[in-house]
């Protein structure tokens, strides 16, 4: 049903993330729900899907039209700024924004290497403090559906399992939901979508980048769907519909 819907003539971006919050609930009646922003396209697009969605005329009965959010930027000491240009942007479609200064260098320890992962890490630790102290419910990230499925195959190659980010995760020890609208939106769509608003070309330009890993698996997931979008949204689907009967 998934493919079936997301093969339709070039859907809205919006309508896309739209069938992601319905499919998995990702928006309810009354949520606080915290975006992670990073200045990037796929965050920056997230963010703009809620301001756009903010706006809609309210709908009686629906159980999604009543909540809050707020976009929080966690900047290590050794990232650049958040651009300015996001910011006015942010500034105009009216999203509560705030930056929040983290020292992740300083909680390296003795041995460990810095890396992309240990900053993302920290980074999501402080999300995860603010929304807990705010009184936020849920937290939004912009991880799309090439990501998810990045990180399917890096698990399946590099772990032996099946697994990988899944849209909705609701936290056992902490009163927090993480979810993942852009799920079901392709990495080329948010290039284009990042291209007509006018906020493409921001990516992190810090000297610990080590992606090799994350960077081998998109290489990966290109060679095997040939780069098709409908062969991606095929193998997405495929997680939702497992045969028992017919694996190990």
């Amino acid at each position: 049903q998934v493919y079936r819907i997301l093969m339709k003539k070039q859907p809205r971006l919006s309508s896309l993330i739209d069938k992601a919050i319905f499919d998995y609930q990702l928006i309810e009646k009354g949520d606080r729900i915290l975006i992670g922003a990073s200045g990037g396209k796929d965050s920056t697009a997230l963010i703009k899907y809620f301001a756009d969605r903010a706006r809609r005329p309210a709908r009686e009965g629906a159980a999604d039209t009543s909540f809050e959010y707020k976009a929080l930027f966690i900047k290590s000491d050794f990232a650049p700024d958040f651009p300015e240009g996001i910011k006015a942007l942010f500034r105009e479609w009216g999203v509560s924004f705030e930056q929040l200064n983290v020292n992740v260098l300083e909680r390296v320890k003795p041995g460990q290497k810095m890396s992309c992962w240990w900053c993302s890490t920290q980074r999501r630790t402080e999300l995860l403090n603010y929304a807990i102290e705010h009184g936020y419910n849920k937290i939004a990230l912009g991880h799309h559906m090439d990501d998810i499925l990045e990180t399917l195959l890096m698990n399946m190659l590099n772990k032996g399992e099946l697994a990988s980010m899944p849209p909705r995760l609701k936290y056992d020890n902490f009163p927090i939901t993480v979810i993942r609208p852009l799920c079901y939106v392709s990495e080329a769509r948010l290039i284009e979508e990042a291209k007509a608003g006018g906020y493409a070309g921001f990516t992190c330009t810090c000297n610990y980048q080590d992606n090799s890993g994350r960077k081998a698996a998109r290489a990966k997931l290109e060679a095997l769907t040939d780069g098709d979008e409908a062969k991606k949204e095929r193998l997405f689907a495929s997680m939702r519909n497992i045969q028992p009967l017919y694996l190990p």
